[in-house]
């Protein structure tokens, strides 16, 4: 492992769906996540991690330490007692919870930094079974919002055949299936759903790294491999999660970067400028502008966009980067050089 971090950095990340569902609410039928006040779209923090964790997951083949905490269909609380079996052995078990006490759970939570990648970036609750703590992440996601408002569609397919569930006892198999089958109607052995998407929408998603939560000895040891992969993780991870339901999700590039790096004479009074910050995170943000182009009142795709980045009114103290795709496939992060698709004001 490289070393741990020493600045702080926010990013902005923008993306697009087209003719899909970006993020679905559960609460409103998995319906696209709409702000009613202003019909804005969203998309959660945690659908972003989600989909960092997937591609990482793939990258480093889960393992460690690149390994997944928070994976698909598996119980947290196996890999937690792992981490004391490593570290000081399982805490005793009184009265329907295990006895954790505090240098036991530092030392498995330690552990747990140590071997998974979504743990030593974004942090974790470890306190579901035998305690381990609870880590907070030098990496952390705002909701993602739409630029502008999005329509959200809700679509009726046809499904040519039917997954009925009438045939139930014992002994049943394909035969009473099928049978089950060859007496029924033609049209009756076709069935209606619905398909919920929006038609286009384009969303910022701003972020946040902390130097400090990053710190070996009082973080997470979130370390500068560990950001590159991030960085890696962030430019592609539409690229490996495909589904009909998600119609065409992208990353537009580039992702814009600051990073802090101070202004002092001094050294150590520089470093600790680099690690504190030298500007406000929305101060920052403020500086990328993004409008829809003359004449165009309905986008539907990204060119239908300027994106505008005011670098001459950079605070100092501040670099700014542009992640882009290099080649073979690299996530390239250019310094002070602004991409030919984004106007410099």
């Amino acid at each position: 492992m490289t070393d741990t971090i020493k600045n702080r950095y926010e990013f902005l990340l923008l993306f697009d769906c087209e003719n899909g569902n970006p993020n679905g609410d559960p609460d409103a039928g998995n319906a696209p996540r709409i702000d009613p006040q202003d019909m804005r779209g969203l998309v959660s923090d945690v659908a972003l991690k989600r989909r960092v964790r997937n591609y990482v997951q793939i990258a480093r083949g889960n393992k460690m330490p690149f390994a997944i905490f928070v994976e698909h269909a598996t119980n947290l609380n196996t890999k937690i007692a792992r981490a004391h079996e490593e570290t000081s052995g399982m805490p005793p078990f009184k009265n329907t919870k295990w006895k954790t006490t505090l240098d036991k759970a530092r030392a498995a939570g330690k552990w747990m930094c140590q071997n998974f990648y979504d743990v030593r970036t974004f942090g974790a609750v470890l306190s579901t079974g035998p305690n381990a703590g609870q880590i907070r992440g030098p990496v952390q996601f705002s909701f993602a919002r739409s630029v502008d408002p999005v329509l959200p569609l809700d679509i009726s397919i046809t499904r040519m055949a039917v997954a009925d569930n009438e045939i139930k006892g014992k002994g049943v198999g394909s035969k009473q299936f099928e049978e089950w089958e060859k007496e029924q109607p033609e049209d009756e052995l076709r069935t209606m759903g619905r398909k919920a998407l929006i038609p286009y929408g384009l969303y910022v998603a701003k972020g946040f790294i902390s130097a400090h939560l990053a710190q070996e000895d009082t973080g997470t040891g979130f370390a500068e491999d560990d950001l590159a992969l991030f960085w890696e993780a962030l430019l592609k991870m539409y690229e490996h999660d495909r589904s009909a339901s998600k119609g065409l999700m992208s990353v537009r590039e580039p992702i814009f970067v600051f990073k802090h790096v101070g202004t002092d004479t001094d050294i150590k009074q520089r470093e600790k400028q680099a690690m504190l910050g030298c500007a406000p995170a929305h101060k920052l943000f403020d500086l990328i502008g993004i409008e829809k182009k003359k004449g165009v009142e309905a986008p539907r795709s990204f060119t239908d966009y300027e994106v505008v980045f005011n670098k001459s009114a950079l605070p100092k103290g501040i670099e700014a980067g542009f992640i882009v795709t290099g080649e073979g496939g690299a996530a390239n992060l250019l310094w002070n050089d602004v991409p030919h698709n984004i106007i410099e004001s």
